[in-house]
């Protein structure tokens, strides 16, 4: 510990469910345009999502946590006075402690997997997962596990990348993931709800990000070619999500 660092480690035995991210990937998810294209744009959309966008949570869980390039989004637009990073990554996990030190935030850091959180029931009141259940092969389990972590009238902040995206040619070249588990925007809203969660359709959004469209990356539409299609009439790539645990 320098400088007033603090970033504790336990370890509680992890399941590896998970499929391990090529080098390629694993580079890519620590750069900085990661975090500022990806993770800071997801952010504030979620944040536009809550039934108070200007609402602070004092214990934020970070499920899925990588190498902690959304630790200092969070601190910055969310004031946590308490986070936690859990991810089953050993490498990932390094990579996050020497991320928080960098940016000189205190974050406990479990490296476990998502569906067994090392956690006492009720003790979080905000639970970040970006771009991590389809990296998961027990996605029912770990909703139920964010669940059970939350308080009551907590909140679940979910991102996620649909099948139509985790399919596509590019993210097949570049990505490893679960493949029998992807699922479709309404799939994932509905896997929500029977995981018991409550969210109103203002609490939803689809975001249709150019780097999500690996057809043709937007660009028929940017150079006039063709109109964009409306929400119902295009297969989204992402959706995202706050839903709350009932009180």
């Amino acid at each position: 510990m320098r400088d007033g660092i603090e970033a504790s480690l336990t370890v509680a035995a992890p399941v590896r469910d998970y499929v391990q991210e090529t080098r390629v990937g694993f580079w890519f998810l620590g750069t900085l345009t990661w975090e500022k294209q990806v993770v800071e744009v997801a952010l504030k959309d979620l944040q536009r999502l809550l039934p108070d966008p200007g609402q602070r949570f004092a214990t934020i869980l970070d499920a899925g946590c990588g190498q902690g390039r959304a630790f200092h989004v969070l601190k910055r637009r969310l004031k946590p006075t308490r986070l936690i990073g859990v991810d089953a990554d050993p490498h990932g996990i390094a990579a996050a402690r020497a991320e928080a030190a960098r940016r000189h935030i205190h974050v406990e850091l479990l490296e476990n997997d998502c569906a067994r959180i090392p956690l006492a029931d009720a003790s979080v009141d905000l639970v970040f997962c970006h771009q991590t259940l389809h990296h998961l092969v027990r996605q029912e389990e770990t909703l139920k596990e964010f669940r059970r972590v939350l308080k009551p009238g907590g909140m679940l902040m979910l991102a996620e990348s649909t099948r139509a995206y985790i399919y596509s040619w590019v993210i097949r070249l570049l990505f490893r993931h679960p493949m029998e588990t992807q699922r479709s925007a309404p799939e994932y809203l509905e896997l929500v709800r029977r995981a018991g969660f409550e969210f109103d359709p203002e609490n939803v959004s689809y975001p249709y990000l150019w780097w999500s469209r690996a057809r043709d990356f937007g660009l028929l539409e940017r150079w006039g070619i063709r109109k964009p299609l409306p929400i119902g009439q295009r297969e989204e790539t992402l959706v995202n999500l706050v839903a709350r645990k009932p009180k």
